[in-house]
């Protein structure tokens, strides 16, 4: 099975940073540049990690997380910003961010974090059996 991941990020640097370093660990990486365009993705793919940038055009991270939260309430989903003293943490845990990480974006950082987040869906995988119970299709 693909590891898929989506990057959200109206800064076409940042997606093409994810693509770059995350399809060279072997991960399939799927873009989007706003909302809209992503909860399209989340909708039609079956996604188990997302990285979100909490400041978008049109609608910001915070929405966009609690509407993907709706959808696929187990996937891990991360906060990526630049803004950091524009959002609380607390806004982001109600929201329902498992983490989040401020730019510049550390690679090490984001390998670790991708790695950790698979062997957390490798063992509710395991405990489950190979359906996914949480998939909303």
């Amino acid at each position: 099975m693909q590891r898929k991941i989506l990057i959200v990020d109206d800064e076409g640097s940042v997606r093409d940073l994810f693509q770059e370093i995350f399809t060279d660990r072997g991960y399939e990486v799927v873009a989007a540049e706003d909302g809209q365009k992503a909860l399209e993705i989340a909708r039609q793919t079956d996604l188990d990690v997302i990285f979100l940038d909490l400041k978008l055009f049109g609608m910001n991270g915070i929405e966009l997380c609690r509407r993907i939260r709706k959808e696929r309430p187990l996937s891990l989903i991360y906060a990526i910003t630049g803004w950091a003293a524009l959002f609380e943490i607390d806004e982001c845990r109600e929201a329902g961010f498992d983490d989040y990480f401020t730019k510049p974006l550390k690679i090490d950082t984001l390998y670790r974090a991708v790695e950790e987040a698979f062997e957390k869906i490798d063992r509710w995988r395991n405990r489950y059996g190979t359906g996914k119970p949480w998939n909303n299709s």
